[in-house]
């Protein structure tokens, strides 16, 4: 499995999600498929609306949750099991994307959020 990311060397702002696979409170709650799309997918495709950020990016410690997201044709970037937070892999990222003036973190299960807000 490769990582599949779009952080162009020139590319200004993105939209990182943080994934954790083992979440305590409910566990594989990025993967769960209620309406034929995964949790996940929902909030990939509501931050990809977006028109500022040049790009969306998964932030993700496992590979069921990497592979769910080749699934939907989406980029992604492996982090280390060790980060405690969603924070934590937004700036393990930030080091892999070093040119990103503007990191915007948007949570893997807020399916609902609008374009508007990620772009103000």
């Amino acid at each position: 499995m490769t990582e599949r990311w779009n952080a162009a060397e020139n590319s200004r702002s993105h939209v990182v999600i943080p994934a954790r696979y083992a979440s305590t409170r409910l566990p594989r709650k990025m993967l769960l498929r209620e309406t034929g799309k995964t949790v996940l997918q929902h909030t990939y495709e509501a931050a990809c609306a977006a028109r500022k950020p040049s790009g969306v990016v998964i932030a993700t410690d496992h590979v069921e949750i990497a592979r769910e997201v080749e699934n939907f044709r989406g980029d992604f970037v492996l982090t280390s099991r060790d980060c405690a937070s969603g924070t934590d892999r937004v700036a393990e990222y930030a080091r892999k994307a070093p040119k990103a003036e503007i990191l915007v973190n948007v949570q893997g299960d807020e399916p609902e959020i609008s374009a508007a807000a990620i772009d103000r």
